[in-house]
């Protein structure tokens, strides 16, 4: 077998794998290559759909909270090396009924490392957001370092830069199998075989194709995005709208300000089962499903059209407690990120940062709760999957 032959190797382009591929990149004296399955910035990952919403202001509680921080550092890193727009620093409002547990949650995050926010009263959300419709006793928790990200941007601007820094990049080519050697990682593709060092799996919903010991961990969720057109789109803009999170009894909406100029991001997700590969998530919300969310909608927000004028729907390989995965091999040559479940994108600069460091063998402030035997460790433990993403 022919085998062409690299320092390291990224599989997978999309979120994870760009900014693995950015950060490695920057690394003297290595090769890199990376591979993907589908073009550059394509629309099947998890990543897709032009914006994601960026919290410090947590719910899941302060274990994220050091790694968005460093991550708010790193997406302007990226935009000042590319010298695009990626992170729009609008502020993320998360509004619920006083005591509702996430918001509670989220006033803890913010006070135990003293992150700037506001936190209003329901007459004060009204008089500053009328765009919602707001329930007396509504609270709101104004995250000031939260905003928009835009991935596609981000994923673009993170692979011309490795491309520029000498990464090679290989694209439409799917990995069949990778076999670990005395010698190193054997990767299989479509379009021949390489012999790397060092490998990099940030494969996302595919993981466990080519990693069957995350079978057992992983399943894919499905996540749906709606966006709705304002009778009045200006007031739905980034300098007067910030990224949200809504939850109103039941009914948990998430979304971001318009960037296209007619129309903003609100989504709701409906009871979709989980999964176990790719091929059998829907590739579209049915008609049901989007007049309800178009009910839903008009419920919290002021002056909109209930008919989406677009929507997509995507997945996202989730842990059982939403922790991410972020293991290497005893052998140290294969490093494997996944599981972001469905609320990782924000800091997928870390985990970037995290990749390089493990294949250098450098110190890094991985959590250890992260490894792959210890999640295994708590998947003993009984437990539901839980969904949901921003």
């Amino acid at each position: 077998m022919d085998l062409q032959k690299t320092d390291v190797l990224v599989i997978g382009a999309g979120a994870v794998g760009a900014m693995a591929l950015w950060q490695l990149s920057k690394r003297e004296g290595i090769s890199v290559v990376g591979i993907e399955q589908y073009g550059r910035v394509h629309s099947h990952g998890s990543y897709a759909g032009e914006s994601r919403v960026f919290r410090t202001a947590v719910h899941e509680g302060g274990t994220y909270v050091r790694m968005i921080q460093r991550s708010r550092d790193l997406w302007r890193e990226l935009e000042a090396e590319s010298g695009r727009d990626i992170y729009y620093e609008v502020g993320a409002l998360s509004i619920a009924p006083e005591g509702f547990p996430d918001l509670v949650t989220a006033l803890g995050t913010v006070r135990e490392f003293d992150l700037p926010h506001r936190v209003l009263n329901d007459s004060e959300l009204r008089k500053e957001y009328p765009q919602h419709r707001i329930q007396d006793g509504d609270i709101g928790l104004l995250d000031a370092h939260g905003g928009g990200l835009r991935p596609e941007v981000a994923v673009m601007s993170a692979l011309d830069i490795a491309e520029a820094n000498g990464a090679k990049l290989f694209f439409n080519t799917p990995v069949i199998g990778i076999e670990e050697r005395a010698d190193g990682v054997v990767v299989r593709t479509t379009q021949g075989s390489w012999l790397a060092q060092k490998v990099v799996v940030a494969s996302g919903s595919w993981s466990t194709r080519l990693s069957p010991e995350l079978n057992d961990l992983l399943r894919l969720q499905v996540l749906g995005l709606t966006w709705f057109m304002p009778r009045d789109p200006a007031a739905f803009a980034p300098d007067r709208f910030p990224a949200f999170l809504r939850d109103a009894g039941p009914v948990h909406f998430f979304g971001a300000p318009s960037f296209d100029g007619y129309a903003f991001k609100a989504c709701t997700n409906p009871e979709w089962p989980v999964f176990r590969d790719v091929t059998e998530v829907p590739t579209s919300h049915t008609r049901e499903e989007l007049i309800k969310i178009g009910q839903r909608a008009s419920e919290l927000f002021e002056g909109i059209n209930p008919e989406p004028v677009r929507q997509s729907v995507h997945h996202c390989a989730y842990t059982p407690d939403r922790l991410p995965v972020v293991d290497r091999s005893a052998s140290g040559r294969v490093i494997t990120l996944t599981g972001l479940s469905g609320h990782g994108f924000k800091f997928i600069p870390q985990l970037g940062e995290w990749a390089a460091q493990l294949v250098a063998g450098d110190e890094t402030t991985v959590d250890s709760r992260f490894a792959l035997p210890e999640h295994m460790k708590r998947l003993a433990e009984p437990g539901p999957y839980t969904g949901g993403g921003h």
